[in-house]
């Protein structure tokens, strides 16, 4: 994930705020069961660690639009709700995707296989119960995304706003996972580039990158056209965003990709870079290096030469390229102040840079 600067001050209000979040949801659960408490303290394992990079988003937003957070107490609860919202996201996609690891670390669904087999339960009765705990957490999560908004100190109209925001970020990644998931599964079937590509932006622009920059202006008081500008800009730098993580896990390292190299070639993902090998004339070789490529290393290898030559690498990096033209764009096109357009600038060569 990019990161994005911002004062320690911002990144304290942050952690507070989602640690105030997940202390209230420990406490809950301790007074529920045993069970639920032991799930809310994998909860807390799993939001740690990470960068928290679109609650920053959120601030940063807020922020160089000419906010002021003596002004605006929801600032750090909203941007909070986005990072539960991730963690949702990624815990539930674990679920989907049977990994039982992230960041090198067990997972929740991982913790309860475990926590299963410990107990007696047989390997199907062990992922049964991580797969329930996943499920269950992913809600509970997304659960207090919506309510940390809902209870944050906003005017009706800007509460209304905000939880439109929210609603249209779950609405629409729930519309790109569940195509990604069928995509991948119907591979007999000749898949239309332009649905992959609407399946990648889905799974990530809204609530990775739209999402939180509207939040930040709506939060900031931002007029309607540089909420629309906010909203062209993340929604193209959101796809580009994916289309270079699509192209990390075909061809980046392991270091880089946060699992074992070609992973996507292994799992035979129908990814955007896929449909463009599709369209070649050397479909034929690099469909039969694909159907190779869960074997191992040197297959993955041997796939991923076959989809360079094939013209697809080279066609997806043009893609990114003019997606990101699109983005600078929408910054170009636009009325925001210079403090916003050149953060905003900024990430779009950040998600550059990250082209493997």
């Amino acid at each position: 994930m990019i990161t994005l600067p911002h004062a320690p001050l911002a990144q304290a209000g942050i952690d507070a705020a989602i640690d105030a979040s997940l202390r209230r949801l420990r406490e809950r659960a301790a007074a529920v069961d045993p069970t639920v408490d032991a799930l809310a303290a994998a909860i807390e394992r799993a939001t740690n660690g990470g960068k928290r990079f679109r609650p920053a988003l959120v601030v940063a937003a807020f922020e160089t639009l000419g906010g002021r957070i003596d002004d605006t107490p929801a600032l750090y609860p909203v941007a909070a709700a986005f990072e539960l919202l991730h963690t949702a996201f990624v815990v539930h996609d674990d679920v989907i995707d049977h990994d039982t690891h992230r960041r090198g670390t067990l997972n929740i669904a991982g913790e309860f296989r475990a926590r299963g087999r410990l107990r007696g339960a047989d390997v199907a009765g062990a992922s049964l119960l991580g797969d329930a705990a996943g499920i269950l957490a992913g809600d509970l999560l997304l659960h207090e995304a919506t309510r940390v908004v809902a209870l944050a100190p906003l005017d009706d109209g800007e509460r209304a706003d905000l939880l439109e925001l929210v609603d249209d970020a779950v609405l629409v990644s729930t519309a790109g996972e569940l195509a990604d998931v069928e995509n991948s599964v119907t591979q007999g079937v000749s898949l239309d580039p332009d649905a992959i590509l609407l399946a990648t932006a889905n799974k990530t622009a809204v609530y990775s990158f739209s999402a939180p920059l509207e939040a930040g202006a709506v939060l900031a008081g931002a007029p309607t056209e540089s909420r629309r500008a906010l909203r062209q800009f993340g929604q193209q730098l959101g796809l580009a965003y994916q289309l270079v993580d699509d192209l990390i896990g075909a061809f980046g390292s392991a270091a880089v990709a946060g699992r074992r190299e070609g992973g996507d070639l292994h799992e035979a993902k129908q990814t955007p870079l896929i449909a463009l090998a599709r369209q070649s004339e050397n479909w034929p070789e690099v469909a039969d290096a694909l159907s190779e490529a869960h074997t191992g290393p040197v297959a993955i290898r041997v796939a991923q030469r076959a989809l360079a030559a094939s013209g697809a690498r080279a066609r997806m990096e043009s893609l990114v390229a003019d997606t990101l033209d699109s983005a600078r764009s929408a910054v170009a096109a636009s009325l925001l102040p210079d403090a916003t357009r050149a953060m905003l600038l900024d990430l779009a060569d950040a998600v550059q840079d990250r082209v493997p």
